[in-house]
């Protein structure tokens, strides 16, 4: 029997937590989005596994994470009680406490390490993690919802498994925790598109942030200001990610494809649709190179549970119908959702902001052209 060259992770206690009703982050939109696949008929193709996981092994977590912070996280999700420790990020309204909060992270980054180790050991050629992309953990601080950094643990597996990495980040954040944990390694190449850190959380981000001593060169940040569009975007992309990726030819990808870059995201301003996200995705199948792929942000649910569904019929190799499954539509009806069309035309920002952000978006791919091509293009394209 051949093996399969696709994996969905999932694990019903995906969405079984809560940060609270009043905070953006809603762990159902992993549910809603294993509906729309659902309905699509993108959860029983032949060549594709849905795969459960089990929490990440403690001793990967030390590979990054400081244990006291861990071990504070770790009591902290013991009690019914509100509590806090800023000196760890746990507590304000970002990070709250929660009950059973290790236990949600845990499971999240060993869905994580799943997808890797699937990869890596099992051949697969993609394996999807919707609950990961937990991108602004740091080694000893909660940050922007995130507790344990999911993408750097399982990174870490894999380089000490003598694996060459590109970390790609298309979350409209700054993937700064997986920065942090690889700013000095030339065995991992972090590239992050997000919306500019001058005005937006978490402030960091920019092209002068290139790495330090071995990793020097092989940290690549493309700020991009409010009303950066589908046009600008693929543009970003087709000009400064795809001929790295493709000059430094690592043994695999790790994703997080985070769906709050959409104009319609709650939290952010970028104004991009699902034409850049699905062109981004299937530029990415197309290199051909071991695919991990981890779900990120994404606030606006119904944006969230289409992009990636988009993505998963790319990975796959299948063409959706553009307009959403009725029995989807009549699922989601009664909780608000208007929703009828699966893909967005291409969208234009007005013309005076998009002038602006294309002027801005055009200094920052020359910048980086200055900075990281030498590295990174001079170092391992052919002579």
């Amino acid at each position: 029997m051949p093996v399969p060259r696709t994996a969905l992770i999932y694990s019903p206690l995906f969405g079984s937590y809560s940060y609270g009703d009043d905070h953006p982050f809603k762990l159902q939109r992993y549910h809603l989005a294993r509906d729309l696949m659902d309905a699509y008929g993108l959860l029983d193709l032949p060549e594709m596994e849905i795969r459960d996981c089990r929490p990440v092994d403690e001793q990967l977590v030390l590979s990054f994470h400081d244990a006291a912070y861990i071990d504070r996280l770790k009591e902290f999700s013991l009690s019914d009680e509100p509590r806090a420790d800023f000196l760890f990020g746990l507590g304000d309204a970002d990070c709250p406490v929660f009950k059973g909060l290790y236990e949600c992270a845990a499971l999240g980054a060993g869905a994580t390490w799943e997808a890797a180790r699937l990869v890596e050991e099992e051949g697969f050629e993609v394996a999807f993690n919707l609950a990961g992309g937990w991108h602004h953990a740091h080694r000893s601080r909660a940050s922007g919802f995130s507790y344990l950094n999911d993408a750097v643990l399982a990174i870490n597996w894999l380089v000490a498994r003598g694996r060459r990495v590109v970390y790609l980040d298309i979350d409209a954040h700054h993937g700064d925790g997986v920065q942090e944990g690889f700013y000095d390694s030339d065995q991992v190449l972090t590239i992050s598109l997000h919306e500019s850190g001058i005005y937006f959380f978490p402030g960091t981000g920019f092209e002068e942030e290139t790495g330090e001593g071995r990793g020097c060169g092989y940290t690549v940040n493309l700020p991009l200001i409010a009303h950066t569009d589908d046009a600008i975007y693929m543009k970003a992309f087709d000009e400064i990610v795809y001929p790295l990726i493709a000059a430094y030819d690592p043994d695999v990808i790790v994703t997080q494809i985070g769906a709050d870059t959409f104009r319609t995201d709650p939290l952010t301003r970028l104004e991009i649709t699902t034409h850049s996200y699905g062109y981004i995705m299937r530029k990415l199948k197309a290199l051909k190179i071991p695919w991990v792929a981890l779900g990120g942000g994404g606030y606006d649910l119904m944006n969230t549970a289409r992009a990636w569904s988009i993505a998963w019929a790319v990975m796959n190799g299948v063409e959706l119908d553009p307009r959403l499954p009725d029995s989807f539509v009549r699922k989601v009806k009664p909780l608000g959702y208007p929703h009828r069309a699966l893909l967005d035309a291409m969208h234009w920002s007005e013309e005076q902001e998009r002038n602006i952000a294309l002027e801005a978006a055009e200094k920052s791919i020359a910048r980086i052209k200055e900075l990281i091509f030498p590295v990174i293009i001079g170092r391992y394209s052919p002579a």
